[in-house]
């Protein structure tokens, strides 16, 4: 299934680990020194982490004032989109489209911040082109975004938590003054939305059907079982390339991605208003929303392997959203190459305009090395029907919440 920008095949999972728990000491993974962090509040979470949960949930804090962060990240579904629109709208009046389908918001905080790792592999960052270094970083964006929650400026949201029920609790845990510099105020929203998001066990439950195999608690179907095995084979799926599947070398719980980017040269999703313009392009790594790798032009088309836990709930796929059902993504992977009519429109010669959603010079990125991406027309798929049916049986494994019957 997906496969690494660059082959990996000296990378170690225990050595990802080891740098994401290095850059997290160093605060890469989003820790900022504030009074809140460590006092107990409600629910075991910290004082800072309690208020980001009100936070996470108020509408009043949209220019609409009526979509807060849970609208699109809803918590009943995987903390993701609970529809499936391929990209959400927004704005002050719900009606601006935004550009890229809505990630999960899950098992995030062992992320990294970004880095290049020794063998050059673009590694770890949040959002879809890792351009934000911690998960406050990233709470900031959708606050003021004209096509999310739309804010005209950081006073604007400062101004309305000033009318939250929560606001004299904000002062008590962040300073009795705060809410009168806005700079810091608003660091603030996002510190303790960060703290909420690494605090409550809801957003990394490790409870799935998977997790409880790997425990030794349930053992998996003989479909999910022959899914797993083609899941990890290298010749066939090849998904744990970059979506690790094994346990740590400490034994901790497999996130499911090991923080790559990858190009995989998916089809241009008609339904996003912006690709009305020809000339509009969303190169991942190199822009148009991220301009420290403008001109790295190898990495343009690069998104962020994201991590597969939950992904048998979604109903939007790849940062374009271009498809709505596993069974479709899954046949992309290995029929790509081998029937690419099946995904690609035709051009007016009536060739197949493969890779439609990257600019001719950029095309060349597409991952085309790694299976299952290394077949021509003609060749048979990686994966037959019936072994995509046990694939996605597998991934059905990967959805928290688990309860043996």
């Amino acid at each position: 299934m997906p496969a690494a920008l660059v082959t990996r095949s000296g990378l170690r999972w225990s050595l990802i680990l080891a740098g994401a728990s290095l850059l997290a000491a160093c605060g890469g993974a989003g820790d900022s020194n504030g009074s809140a962090t460590l006092t107990p509040a409600s629910g075991g979470l910290s004082a800072a982490a309690s208020l980001g949960e009100k936070i996470f949930s108020d509408q009043s804090l949209s220019a609409s004032g009526q979509q807060s962060c849970a609208s699109c990240h809803s918590p009943d579904h995987a903390h993701a989109a609970s529809g499936a629109l391929s990209v959400e709208l927004g704005g002050a009046q719900l009606d601006q489209q935004g550009f890229r389908a809505v990630p999960s918001l899950r098992y995030l905080n062992l992320t990294p911040a970004f880095y290049f790792a020794k063998d050059g592999t673009p590694t770890g960052g949040f959002d879809r082109d890792g351009r934000a270094q911690s998960l406050a970083e990233q709470a900031q964006r959708p606050l003021l975004a004209p096509h999310e929650m739309a804010n005209a400026g950081k006073a604007e949201v400062v101004a309305s938590l000033r009318r939250a029920p929560y606001a004299d609790a904000f002062r008590q845990a962040f300073g009795a003054t705060i809410l009168d510099d806005a700079d810091a105020a608003f660091e603030r929203i996002a510190f303790a939305l960060q703290q909420y998001q690494k605090e409550d066990p809801a957003f990394h439950p490790y409870d799935s059907k998977y997790d409880q195999f790997l425990a030794g608690k349930t053992t998996l179907a003989p479909a999910e079982l022959r899914g797993l095995a083609l899941f990890n084979a290298p010749k066939k799926g090849n998904c744990a390339a970059c979506h690790t599947s094994a346990k740590g070398a400490d034994g901790a719980s497999p996130l499911f991605t090991d923080f790559s980017y990858d190009n995989l040269g998916v089809p241009r999703n008609p339904k996003i208003a912006a690709t009305r313009d020809p000339a509009y392009f969303d190169l991942g790594l190199c822009g148009p929303d991220r301009t420290d790798l403008a001109n790295r032009v190898d990495l343009c088309g690069a998104f962020k392997v994201p991590t597969l836990r939950n992904v048998a709930t979604r109903q939007a796929f790849f940062h374009n959203g271009v498809f709505s059902n596993l069974r479709d993504v899954i046949g992309f992977y290995v029929r790509r190459d081998t029937n690419p009519e099946q995904w690609y429109p035709r051009g007016a010669d009536g060739s197949v305009q493969k890779f439609n959603d990257l600019p001719p010079p950029y095309q060349r990125n597409a991952n085309t090395s790694e299976a299952p991406y290394n077949r021509q027309p003609g060749m048979a798929p990686a994966l037959s029907d019936a072994e995509i049916d046990d694939v996605i049986e597998f991934l059905g494994t990967l959805t928290d919440g688990y309860q043996a019957h």
